[in-house]
């Protein structure tokens, strides 16, 4: 997931155009981009887009931003959007392994109801200083936890913290950390500023020097820069390949750490090969 563009709930001509574009996956917001009194609207348009029996695209996933959990929009969004076809469950503000199980168990009725057979992962979106300090145990609070996604806008704007690269840095480590350690994805958060390019870009290649696996777009013009950043380059693969290849033959001499063009490889290295390979295969929807 490369890219992952948030579309409008509110803005349902948007949906189709989204879809036959080159993101990654498509975050279809009922938060921040719709209006109170739009919020049974969108609702509804995103549950019959997501009704739709046309709408699939090789290699895209689809993701709902809800309302928070602790809003009185947010069991009528879990009711309406927990589907078959909806690869992730994304909810705000997240704090606590309590909001986490509550979020999961309210999950699992909708799934019943709505003739959900393969699990609706969870993308928690850590957006408060509460938040980021508890990243790693909010993070294995629950199986259904894929993957942490960064809000610097809700973190830093509030609390007087100015966005520059050492802020944003230290914060995309801490959160890349937690990630880690609970064996979960790191996603990067938006750049609000869809003039400023360079500005995107600055903070994506610090998310994909420390291992997120993508970045969220507000923009389409966001997203092609976001595919190129992220992107696994052909000559890594092919190396990956040859470690892993590698590794099996020394496996089966009984050696777990061996030479390779040069340099030592073992278990930690071999991993990384791994995980190359992983993120450059074909998504399986």
């Amino acid at each position: 997931m490369r890219s992952k563009l948030f579309v409008p709930g509110a803005r349902p001509e948007l949906f189709d155009k989204a879809m036959a574009g080159p993101a990654d996956a498509l975050s279809l917001d009922l938060e921040d981009s719709v209006p109170e009194a739009g919020k049974q609207a969108a609702r509804e348009e995103v549950a019959s887009f997501l009704a739709r029996t046309d709408i699939t695209a090789p290699g895209k996933r689809l993701i709902v931003r809800t309302n928070g959990s602790d809003s009185p929009h947010f069991a009528a969004d879990l009711a309406a959007v927990a589907v078959p076809g909806l690869w992730l469950l994304n909810v705000p503000k997240i704090e606590s392994v309590a909001q986490i199980r509550h979020i999961a168990a309210a999950l699992d009725q909708a799934e019943i109801a709505n003739g959900v057979t393969r699990p609706i992962g969870l993308l928690l979106n850590i957006e408060t200083p509460r938040g980021l300090r508890l990243a790693a145990e909010l993070a294995t609070a629950h199986s259904r936890v894929a993957g942490l996604q960064l809000g610097l806008g809700d973190m830093f704007a509030p609390n007087g913290i100015a966005r520059d690269p050492a802020n944003v840095h230290f914060t995309l480590s801490v959160l890349k950390m937690a990630a880690a350690e609970a064996g979960v994805f790191a996603c990067d958060g938006a750049w609000p500023d869809v003039a400023d390019s360079e500005g995107f870009r600055i903070e994506a290649k610090m998310a994909q020097r420390l291992g997120f696996i993508g970045k969220s777009c507000i923009h389409p013009s966001q997203v092609a820069l976001a595919n190129d950043i992220f992107r696994v380059p052909q000559a890594l693969i092919e190396e990956a390949e040859r470690i892993v290849a590698a590794a099996a033959k020394a496996s089966d001499s009984g050696r777990g750490a061996f030479l390779f063009e040069g340099r030592m490889i073992d278990l930690p290295f071999l991993r990384r090969a791994e995980a190359l390979l992983a993120a450059a295969r074909p998504v399986s929807i």
